[in-house]
């Protein structure tokens, strides 16, 4: 007989719990997300899409902060990923990767300021996951792994002129991650994964929220323009790397809080 204790409720009540908790920790993204749905069902509106997605995105961090759900260091950290994501979007959309193609007023270099905040929203994900899991590092390596996720960066850029070196890149963070791993608390259970794993799983989850992000018009690849297609597979190992730099960025930010 199933029972919630037995060899198999006793597991999958652990599974359902850590889900709820990652959905929980997902809340931004989530409110996100269902904001760029909602607009692009409203038509004949006064303001463009884009602009009106900067004042929602302005009110759901206001909301978040206020309410508790995100501290002062966590919004810090969301705007510093706001601040780096649209330095990576205005690059990326010069050189042509992919774009915003609908008008907009708050734009600059083809770049609308609300896709700041779809890298806020993973920025928030971290640190409420942190939060919400009681997450501890061990053995973690913290100026090698930034020093690498740097890299990961700067990489993203350099590629279109230099050499691409993703995947050394990659040896590179999995060497500097080997033997760190991350502790987290699911119904009283401090359990551990190993940090490269929690890169991985994360990158996977990214992808499949940027198909839907696409699929909702969030942005355009050059081989949407003419209708939507499923994002690259290739883009679930760009996202594994680059969660490092959210990751490092959260780190810091908790490093200091916790400093005497």
């Amino acid at each position: 007989m199933f029972t919630a204790t037995g060899p198999v409720g006793a597991p999958l009540r652990h599974l359902l719990d850590f889900a709820w908790i990652q959905t929980r920790s997902c809340a931004f993204a989530l409110a996100l997300m269902s904001g760029v749905a909602a607009s692009g069902l409203l038509h004949g509106l006064p303001v463009a899409r884009y602009d009106l997605l900067v004042v929602y995105g302005v009110l759901l961090t206001l909301l978040f902060w206020l309410r508790g759900w995100e501290n002062g260091r966590d919004v810090a950290v969301i705007a510093v990923c706001h601040v780096v994501g649209l330095a990576f979007e205005i690059v990326k959309v010069s050189l042509g990767s992919w774009s915003y193609p609908e008008p907009a007023v708050l734009k600059f270099a083809g770049v609308p300021l609300y896709g700041g905040f779809l890298y806020a929203a993973v920025g928030s994900y971290v640190c409420r996951a942190w939060r919400l899991f009681d997450m501890e590092l061990v053995r973690y390596r913290p100026r090698m792994t930034a020093l690498v996720a740097a890299a990961v960066y700067v990489n993203f850029f350099t590629h279109h002129w230099l050499p691409d070196v993703r995947w050394v890149l990659a040896v590179l963070l999995l060497a500097v991650t080997a033997g760190t791993s991350v502790r987290y608390t699911v119904r009283g259970r401090r359990l551990r994964m190993p940090l490269a794993l929690a890169f991985v799983l994360i990158g996977f989850f990214l992808w499949v929220a940027e198909n839907l992000a696409t699929y909702l018009g969030a942005w355009r690849y050059p081989y949407q323009l003419d209708g939507w297609q499923p994002v690259g597979v290739e883009k679930f190992g760009a996202w594994s790397l680059l969660i490092s730099v959210t990751f490092v960025l959260a780190a810091v930010a908790r490093s200091r809080r916790t400093r005497p």
